[in-house]
């Protein structure tokens, strides 16, 4: 790959996924220098401290803090993500129901973070519980329908390039979402905690493989200036480039 000629919108998504996964690691390490949690690699339950759950660890502060601050730039860039992906599928989508569909779910799943992230699990259990069922109900339907049109789409004709980690990817996520639900309803809280941080960790790198893509776009804002001279709006660009303009070969 010829950095040189890739576009600089590839680091959005590289972005997203190490600030997020790096931002709940120290979570977890803040959770367990102040003893609110067990680490993750003991094999028996202590009798008093918490098991390492993501949510437990950023229940109290200051991981609380660090927790609801990470979990709201995830759900930013996320956001952004989403729409730069619909905008870059959206003149070659066949099928528009599907790329509708795949942007609503990441919307839902971008709005499911912000939930869990600002309601902790002590203060307001049951909205911190819709918000954790939204971004992984929803994010993993999304992690399927983007791995479909990857295939269908095969943009640069790299569609196995990225559509088969997406596959693998979208795979695990839905197993260990069901293996999750399996250990928690049998409280088994050793190993629950470890399919959760290997579910959060797959769903993380999935949004770090739309660099894939985005490395041959490039994502215009265009300011416009109406007749009065009242208001400015600020509008991507369909038109002429489909605010999505692929990169020629003899383009930097």
């Amino acid at each position: 790959m010829d950095l040189k000629k890739c576009s600089v919108w590839l680091f959005l998504p590289l972005v997203m996924s190490v600030f997020t996964a790096v931002g709940l690691w120290i979570v977890y390490f803040i959770a367990v220098e102040d003893n609110k949690i067990f680490p993750l690699d003991l094999d028996s339950r202590p009798p008093i401290k918490k098991p390492p759950y993501i949510s437990i660890a950023g229940d109290e502060p200051p991981a609380s803090c660090v927790f609801s601050q990470v979990m709201n730039m995830a759900a930013f860039l996320a956001l952004v993500i989403s729409v730069l992906r619909f905008i870059q599928l959206k003149p070659k989508t066949i099928n528009p129901y599907l790329s509708v569909s795949g942007l609503v779910a990441l919307c839902l799943t971008s709005f499911g973070m912000t939930l869990l992230g600002n309601f902790q699990l002590t203060n307001n259990e049951q909205i911190h519980n819709v918000g954790t069922s939204m971004t992984f109900g929803f994010g993993t339907l999304a992690c399927w329908i983007q791995a479909i049109l990857t295939f269908k789409i095969n943009i640069k004709k790299e569609g196995r390039k990225a559509g088969i980690p997406r596959v693998i990817l979208a795979a695990a996520i839905t197993i260990c979402v069901i293996l999750y639900f399996i250990l928690m309803s049998q409280k088994l809280h050793i190993h629950a905690p470890r399919v959760q941080w290997v579910l959060v960790m797959c769903f993380i790198a999935y949004f770090g493989t739309f660099a894939v893509e985005f490395r041959h776009c490039r994502f215009e804002i265009i300011c416009i200036e109406n007749q009065e001279h009242q208001e400015i709006f600020h509008s991507f660009s369909e038109n002429l480039s489909d605010v999505c303009s692929e990169y020629q070969t003899d383009q930097v």
